[in-house]
């Protein structure tokens, strides 16, 4: 009977420390499903970044074309305002040319007149 009695209380012993590392087998599963939990979730919150920087990254991408068609837009623009200016600059100095040989002439004119009063004067 005695051996029973230690066969048993090695037996619980034994389920003790079954249960023990049952226990904290549990405790380590809990643990790592919590963890495991977490990381989903980190895992889920950098995709849904991941995808609002993707959006972001192609209405910037959007934006970018658009500048730059505005940008060489503008620059046409401004070539042909730059030809503008450069006709109208070579007009207003021709037209200042014009007018400078009429101030010429309109001196001769006046000068020729000059001498002809005064040639009359002296009739």
């Amino acid at each position: 009977m005695d051996k029973i009695k230690e066969k048993l209380t090695a037996i619980r012993a034994e389920a003790d420390a079954a249960n023990d590392r049952a226990d904290a087998a549990d405790a380590k599963v809990k643990a790592l499903e919590h963890e495991l939990t977490q990381r989903e979730q980190e895992a889920t919150s950098l995709s849904h970044k991941v995808n609002t920087l993707e959006t972001q990254v192609e209405e910037l991408e959007s934006n970018y074309r658009e500048a730059k068609e505005r940008l060489r837009d503008v620059d046409v623009k401004a070539e042909h305002a730059e030809r503008q200016v450069q006709r109208v600059e070579a007009e207003r100095d021709e037209w200042e040319k014009k007018y400078e040989e009429m101030q010429l002439k309109f001196k001769a004119l006046q000068k020729e007149m000059d001498e002809l009063v005064n040639g009359m004067g002296d009739l």
